[in-house]
């Protein structure tokens, strides 16, 4: 019972912080009209992560409470995607990229051994999505675009599916993709506070 109580916890929690996680994101970007700091590859590769990920769970019936909140953060990721876009003066690209993605998409149900290999391939991928934007901080050297609650509620969403996945589907695949995330996740934060408390000494000393 306890053990019941405990994954619908998990569960809820899980998808109403998703349902949000990447508004603090969004309004960063959209007040500061500016991209720095913040990576283009690597919401790009998040996104192919999300859509492997989600495609990967629904292909083999996993009960959707377990990924229930990955369509909604592809959706906030599309948006994100748009803002970047615009703040750039690239826009027009945004249909090249939704035929890449809607195609590509398509191609992983094609075949059993397609989707299987794209999955044995999602933990890298969402990885190099962590790299990605730990690489732009550390050459930009300013977190003041990048929004720290949002990378605070994606370390929480991923400790709390590493749970979920243990006393569910016990898939050893989707559990190494969650802990390596965790990981990840919190050292992106971790950089983000630092060079956010570094900018607000530099002012303070200006």
């Amino acid at each position: 019972m306890q053990v019941d109580t405990l994954l619908h916890i998990a569960n809820f929690s899980t998808l109403f912080v998703c349902m949000v996680l990447k508004f603090p994101q969004i309004f960063v970007l959209m007040r500061a009209k500016s991209t720095t700091g913040v990576s283009l590859n690597s919401l790009l590769l998040e996104l192919i992560g999300f859509i492997v990920f989600v495609t990967y769970q629904m292909y083999y019936d996993y009960p959707p409470p377990t990924y229930l909140e990955y369509p909604i953060l592809i959706a906030q990721d599309v948006i994100l995607l748009l803002l970047i876009l615009h703040y750039n003066g690239s826009l027009r690209q945004s249909l090249i990229y939704a035929v890449v993605f809607v195609g590509g998409w398509r191609l992983l149900t094609l075949e059993k051994w397609i989707i299987d290999l794209a999955m044995s391939l999602c933990t890298f991928i969402s990885a190099a999505s962590k790299f990605a934007q730990l690489q732009c901080l550390w050459r930009s050297k300013d977190g003041r675009q990048v929004s720290a609650l949002s990378w605070a509620l994606a370390t929480y969403t991923c400790m709390a599916r590493i749970y979920t996945t243990t006393v569910t589907t016990g898939d050893v695949q989707v559990l190494v993709r969650f802990i390596a995330m965790t990981l990840l996740n919190l050292w992106v934060l971790l950089t983000v506070l630092y060079y956010q408390r570094r900018g607000s000494s530099s002012k303070k000393k200006d």
